[in-house]
């Protein structure tokens, strides 16, 4: 369920061997596969994995404000107790790199590399692209990356701006694009299928039940739309860019492909709708909440299959 053949060579057997450490040079790369890889980690009880991601093309064609956003929130270790720690930097100075490097170290030590097409994204390891891969002298691959180190900074760096152009979603709020149509616009709502009231102990009160996170919550998916291919399937993950400019990792899960969740914590999607209604953390959530915010649904726009923009304003 979790990794492609390509997956299991490049990212999971090493560490079988003991690698410990990933270094991965990419020409371009997304946050929903750094957090799709973290939480595959974490689900198979992988534990103890540094991770080390240059994206090359920064310095030519800048970063989207929601990948962008979406690093920012996955840098360090705060993914999971399990998880080690994850950085991510950009090539600053000239020339772009469209390298694709993949090496493992083992304490220190480079103990095997990959090199080739294979860009670090879901679409690239998850979609069966065919890109090709081939392995490579470890030491090589390595030196190419260090070499990457040295002109590139982390995204958190808090002059970045100034060194990379951090652009705009194509999609927001006020946008007239013809993105905008029916075939890139999904309405869900945040009340159950009877649309009077929210779930008791489901959508956004999933949480609501003993020994459980108060906050847990999920935006209910109906079955429609979770077939309709415009939310990716599998477990595979997609950035959010809300209209409050807030960064989400989000996927779909649960049987029927029925939730859209925040797989790093299941809380992190509740609390972010209980601080939009003025609510307390681990507030029950009424629909006459909703009602007295000025909506009770959500709008999502879809970018591309890792990238969304998601509206949960109201009209003042």
């Amino acid at each position: 369920m979790y990794t492609a053949d390509i997956a299991e060579k490049i990212l999971f057997a090493p560490i079988k061997m003991g690698a410990d450490h990933l270094c991965i040079l990419s020409a371009h790369a997304t946050p929903a596969m750094a957090s799709w890889l973290l939480k595959s980690y974490d689900e198979q009880n992988i534990s103890g994995i540094s991770i080390e991601l240059i994206i090359g093309t920064t310095v030519d064609e800048g970063i989207s404000v929601a990948y962008h956003e979406g690093f920012k929130k996955l840098h360090g270790n705060r993914y999971s107790n399990n998880s080690g720690n994850f950085s991510c930097s950009y090539i600053y100075n000239q020339p772009a790199l469209q390298n694709n490097v993949y090496v493992w170290l083992k304490k220190g030590i480079p103990v095997c590399a990959f090199s080739g097409e294979l860009e670090f994204t879901q679409n690239s390891f998850l979609q069966n692209l065919h890109e090709t891969i081939h392995e490579s002298s470890a030491l090589e691959a390595y030196a190419v990356f260090e070499e990457a180190v040295r002109r590139s900074a982390y995204c958190t760096y808090s002059e970045i701006e100034e060194d990379i152009i951090i652009y705009q979603s194509p999609i927001n709020k006020n946008s007239q694009s013809d993105t905008l149509d029916a075939q890139n616009r999904i309405v869900l709502s945040l009340l159950t299928s009877k649309g009077n009231e929210t779930g008791k102990r489901s959508g956004l009160n999933w949480g609501q039940r003993n020994k459980r996170n108060r906050n847990e919550a999920y935006i209910p998916l109906p079955s429609k739309i979770a077939k309709s291919g415009f939310f990716p399937l599998n477990k595979q993950h997609f950035i959010v860019l809300t209209d409050d400019h807030c960064a989400l990792l989000l996927r779909v899960e649960q049987q029927n492909d029925k939730a859209i969740t925040t797989p790093a914590s299941n809380a992190q999607l509740g609390e972010y709708f209980r601080k939009r209604l003025k609510l307390n953390n681990g507030s029950y959530v009424h629909a006459k909440d909703l009602i007295a915010y000025g909506r009770t649904d959500v709008t999502f726009y879809k970018i591309d299959d890792e990238q969304f923009y998601m509206d949960f304003s109201v009209n003042k």
